[in-house]
C-alpha cells in the first residue's frame, strides 16, 4: 500500500506488502489514509476553536504515535539481522535518510520502555504524555542509584508521570534531581551525596575545552565544563554585564542581546586578569606582545601584530588593549628596532583606581548610568600618544562604551559637565 500521489511531495510506501494483513499495517494504512485526505485542507479556514481542538488532538497523537513507534522498534531486532545492520537505528536510518543520531536515541527510548517503564510506555499510548517528557523521565529513572529498589522506582516512575501534566519536560528534569526526596526520603540523603560525588567526579574527567578558529576574525569555543565551574563563570560574567541599574534608567547598552553581553564580559574578564598572578610560562607570567610601528600605532586603518603564529589585530584594538590589559606593546621603528617596550606607568595604579572611582562614580558615558565597580579607567590622551598615567586624564568607561570609544566609527567630545557624547561617523 502507498500513500497518495495528491500534492508535491513524492509517494512514500507505508509498508511492501498491497494488503495490510496485520493490525499494526492496517493502522497504519489508516492513518496514512486519513492524512492523504486533508492533504489540501488550508487550517486557516478553521474556527479559533477548532484550531485548539486540533493542536491539542495532534499533540495527543504525536504521543500515541511515538508510544507505536517505540513498541515498533524495540521488537525489530531482526529486520536488522535480516539485512546485516548493526542495530534496527542504522537501518532505518539507511532507509529513509534519517539523522543516525536520531534513530539511535529513538532505539534507546523504545528499549527503556520496552524492557523497563511499562508506566511511562502506557501513558505514551493514552495520549497524555509526550516523547519529550517520556525522554526525560526514563534518563532521570535510569539515572538512579543501583541500590534504589524497584519498589521505589515504580513510585517515582509513576510520581514524574504525573508532574508531567503540571510541568515542562526541562523543569521534570530538574524536579527529577530529587525525586528520591518525594517518594523516598528516608534514603534521599545517602543517595544524593554519593550521586553527587559521582557526578563531580565524572565531570572532571569528561571536561573539555576547544578552540576554532573560523577565519573571520572569530574563534568558536565550544567545551563542557562541571557544573559548579560554569556557574561560578556565569557569576563572574553577570558582573560585567550590567544587569540592574539604580535609578531605573536604560541606555543603548541595554538594546545588545544577552548572549553578545555575555561574550563581552568574557572578553573583559580576561582582560582584567591580573598577569602577575598567573603561573609563570617560559620563565615569566603569561603576557601577550603586541608589535606595531609608531606611526601605525598612531593611525586608526593598521595592523598589529601578535608575537607567535596568531592572527593579527587592529591599531585601535591595540590602543585600547593599552589601556587596562595586561599586553606589552613593542612600538617598531622604520626598521623594526624596538622603540618603547611598553612604559613602566602605562596601567593605573589601584590607589589611582579607586581614586578615580571615587570621584566619577560611574561611567562618564552621557546618558550611561552603569556603577564604578562594573567600569575600567580610560586615558583621555591615548597611550600611544604620549598620554600620562595620572588622575586628570582618567576617566571610567563601562566596557561597551570603552571599546566604543576606541572604535574609529565614533567621535566623541567631552561636554561642559565633564560627561562623553559619542556620535557616529557619516559613511
Amino acid at each position: 500500500m502507498t500513500t497518495s500521489t495528491t500534492g508535491t511531495a513524492p509517494a512514500v510506501p507505508v509498508v511492501g506488502d498491497p494488503v495490510p494483513d496485520h493490525p499494526v499495517l492496517a493502522a497504519l494504512a489508516a492513518v496514512d489514509a486519513a492524512l492523504a485526505s486533508v492533504r489540501e485542507t488550508q487550517p486557516v479556514f478553521m474556527t479559533t476553536r477548532q484550531k485548539k481542538q486540533a493542536l491539542l488532538a495532534a499533540h495527543r497523537i504525536r504521543a500515541q504515535f511515538a508510544e507505536l513507534q517505540a513498541r515498533l522498534l524495540a521488537s525489530s531486532s531482526d529486520v536488522a539481522e535480516a539485512d546485516g545492520a548493526s542495530d534496527v537505528a542504522s537501518w532505518l536510518s539507511h532507509h529513509t535518510q534519517c539523522d543516525l543520531r536520531g534513530s539511535k536515541r529513538d532505539l534507546k527510548l523504545a528499549q527503556g520502555l520496552d524492557a523497563r517503564y511499562p508506566k511511562v510506555a502506557k501513558a505514551m499510548a493514552d495520549g497524555v504524555l509526550s516523547v519529550e517528557h517520556a525522554r526525560v523521565i526514563v534518563a532521570v529513572l535510569d539515572a538512579l542509584p543501583a541500590v534504589v529498589s524497584l519498589e521505589i522506582r515504580d513510585k517515582a516512575e509513576a510520581e514524574l508521570i504525573n508532574r508531567s501534566t503540571e510541568f515542562t519536560p526541562d523543569e521534570i528534569r530538574r524536579l527529577g534531581r530529587r525525586i528520591l526526596e518525594v517518594v523516598a526520603p528516608e534514603i534521599f540523603e545517602d543517595a544524593e551525596a554519593k550521586k553527587l560525588l559521582e557526578e563531580e567526579q565524572s565531570a572532571r574527567k569528561r571536561m573539555r575545552l576547544f578552540f576554532k578558529n573560523t577565519g573571520d576574525g572569530t574563534t568558536r569555543l565550544t567545551g563542557l565544563l562541571p557544573t559548579s565551574e560554569a556557574e561560578r563563570l556565569k557569576t563572574y560574567l553577570h558582573a560585567y554585564t550590567s544587569p540592574r541599574h539604580a535609578n531605573g534608567e536604560y541606555g543603548e547598552a541595554d538594546t545588545i542581546p544577552y548572549s553578545r553581553k555575555l561574550a563581552g564580559a568574557f572578553c573583559a574578564l580576561l582582560e582584567h586578569l591580573d598577569p602577575h598572578r598567573l603561573p609563570l610560562h617560559g620563565g615569566d607570567a603569561t603576557t601577550l606582545m603586541v608589535t606595531i610601528t609608531l606611526e601605525d600605532l598612531k593611525t586608526d586603518l593598521a595592523v598589529a601584530g601578535l608575537l607567535g603564529d596568531k592572527d593579527p589585530i587592529s591599531a585601535s584594538e591595540a590602543r585600547r588593549l593599552a589601556c587596562t590589559a595586561g599586553i606589552i606593546p613593542v612600538v617598531l621603528g622604520n626598521h623594526s628596532e624596538v622603540l618603547d617596550l611598553g612604559r613602566t606607568d602605562r596601567l593605573y595604579r589601584p590607589a589611582q583606581r579607586k581614586a578615580i572611582r571615587l570621584r566619577d562614580q560611574q561611567c562618564r558615558t552621557e546618558g550611561c548610568r552603569h556603577p564604578a565597580e562594573w567600569c575600567e579607567v580610560h586615558h583621555l590622551k591615548p597611550w600611544s600618544q604620549g598620554g600620562r598615567t595620572d588622575l586628570d586624564d582618567g576617566v571610567l568607561m563601562c566596557p561597551h562604551d570603552h571599546h566604543r570609544i576606541h572604535d574609529p566609527t565614533y567621535d566623541w567630545q567631552i561636554l561642559a559637565n565633564g560627561q562623553i557624547r559619542f556620535t557616529k561617523k557619516q559613511s
